[in-house]
């Protein structure tokens, strides 16, 4: 990863990062926002000790533990990423209700124009504030958009202190199960 100064990821706040999608995925993964990191970047979830790259590998979606500068092979898996909110900041808080709300009804008509699989969100406070949905949990959702069924999965920030890389492990691959995919790799420790 690039050494940055301090200045550089703070020059990086309100940028997009691009999405990493196609059309008919077997699960997009949402986050909340880009970080600064990931803005300066352009690499989704890059700051280091996000913990979305080793659950990813870990519950068995990936055959190795991918680098972020590596997002674009996720298509070959079947996988994307994009965010519920485009603009990039320095932390969650700093985004409004409205933005969230906006953000939902953007990924909604998203995964109906790309038709993935699974849509598994990053994190249930944004899942909750995009969709209006204040009783959601982790895990399967009863609602759909089209044929998509919709997952909301742990933050995997760093910060994130109830979850550790291995009970978040087991929630990644409990979608990768609900989603039909075998196992990337028989052994998924790094």
């Amino acid at each position: 990863m690039p050494r940055f100064t301090p200045e550089e990821p703070q020059a990086a706040r309100d940028r997009v990062v691009p999405d990493v999608v196609a059309e008919g995925l077997h699960v997009l993964f949402c986050g909340i926002n880009p970080g600064l990191m990931t803005a300066a970047t352009g690499h989704h979830f890059a700051r280091p000790g996000n913990r979305f790259w080793p659950a990813l590998h870990r519950s068995g979606f990936t055959p190795r533990l991918l680098k972020p500068a590596e997002q674009e092979e996720l298509l070959s898996y079947g996988l994307g990423i994009t965010n519920v909110v485009a603009r990039a900041s320095a932390r969650a808080d700093e985004l409004s209700a409205e933005e969230y709300r906006e953000g939902g009804r953007l990924l909604a008509a998203k995964v109906e124009r790309l038709r993935p699989r699974l849509l598994a969100v990053v994190g249930v406070t944004a899942y909750r504030a995009a969709f209006d949905d204040r009783k959601a949990r982790v895990g399967p959702q009863d609602r759909t958009i089209g044929d998509t069924r919709v997952w909301v999965l742990p933050n995997p920030s760093g910060l994130n202190a109830h979850w550790t890389l291995e009970t978040m492990a087991q929630e990644f691959a409990r979608l990768r199960e609900a989603a039909g995919l075998p196992s990337a790799t028989a052994d998924p420790s790094p």
